[in-house]
């Protein structure tokens, strides 16, 4: 087996696509075509999980109040104060985007995939840990982009009245869509894992493609020197440690069993690109959008790297 199949398919694709917007942006008259496109990408990744969730494991997920309110309170508590002061604390030192990329990490939802698969291979809760990743995304649409814009102030991407409808016609209406019409097309969907995989994935680039496009147009890489690049590494790392630290402690605390104290940990260090990207396109200018998705995009890649070994050593008896 080569090294290069023992990458994350996401992290291939991602790659791709930032190598794309570097190599082809997309300019002109053709960022509106293009951002149409991202547009109707995100439509269909909401609804494709629309239609992948049970109803069943909704509610039954629900009911595992003791591990859902301490990892909401985590996911949009105490994740959103972690990235607000490394913004904060970059002030003066980080370019200003890269600090408002941390804030805005901090306020994202969960990821559903990985932080499903990861606590499986933990041993974990996965029936609870697919619930929750859900639920929290779920959330996350209504919770992720008035948080961010309350905390940012005049720094962020402010969250009006045609904001709200962006975000709900783009994520909320299709996820609500896919749910109703669960049950006619449910059975396509399990039947075809691999292909639906697979547009998650294409629709999520897609929008990490635009997004970079406009900041290639920008040039980004003259607002971001040396230094900037440190500092975007440093306040990952940082995260990173309070992010899985702060997850297992606070399972600790509550007294969850080891199975769901697992599930904290993936659910609650764990950020979503899949929410990130999307969002990000909706909520920041093209020239903005791809210098605030690198902190998220470093995270990512990090939280996949890092989040193999440590599961395989906790599921060790």
């Amino acid at each position: 087996m080569s090294w290069t199949s023992r990458i994350d398919p996401m992290v291939r694709l991602l790659a791709v696509a930032i190598a794309l917007a570097v190599l082809a942006p997309v300019h002109g008259e053709g960022r509106a075509t293009a951002q149409f496109v991202a547009n109707a990408a995100v439509f269909l990744l909401f609804f494709l999980n629309g239609l992948r969730l049970p109803r069943s494991e909704v509610w039954q997920g629900m009911g595992n109040h003791r591990l859902l309110w301490p990892l909401i309170a985590w996911v949009f508590g105490g994740m959103t104060l972690a990235g607000w002061l490394v913004w904060q604390a970059g002030q003066g030192w980080m370019p200003p985007l890269i600090a408002l990329g941390f804030l805005y990490l901090g306020c994202l939802p969960s990821t559903v995939q990985s932080a499903t698969a990861y606590s499986s291979l933990a041993g974990g809760n996965v029936a609870s840990s697919v619930v929750a990743a859900a639920l929290l995304n779920i959330l996350g649409v209504f919770v992720t982009a008035p948080l961010f814009s309350l905390l940012a102030g005049g720094q962020g991407a402010g969250f009006h009245t045609d904001g709200l409808i962006k975000v709900v016609t783009i994520l909320l209406v299709p996820f609500v869509l896919g749910q109703a019409l669960q049950t006619r097309f449910g059975s396509w969907v399990a039947g075809h894992r691999a292909l639906v995989t697979w547009m998650d994935r294409c629709s999520i680039a897609i929008a990490v493609y635009v997004a970079f496009s406009g900041a290639v147009a920008q040039r980004f890489w003259t607002q971001v020197d040396g230094a900037g690049w440190l500092w975007l590494t440093g306040g990952t790392v940082l995260l990173l440690l309070i992010g899985h630290a702060g997850a297992w402690l606070l399972g600790g605390a509550m007294g969850l069993d080891p199975a769901n104290r697992r599930t904290m940990l993936f659910a609650g260090a764990q950020k979503s690109i899949a929410m990130g990207a999307p969002l990000a396109t909706v909520l920041f200018a093209p020239a903005a959008a791809g210098i605030v998705l690198l902190p998220i995009l470093l995270y990512h890649l990090a939280q996949l790297v890092i989040a193999a070994p440590l599961a395989a050593r906790l599921s060790q008896p």
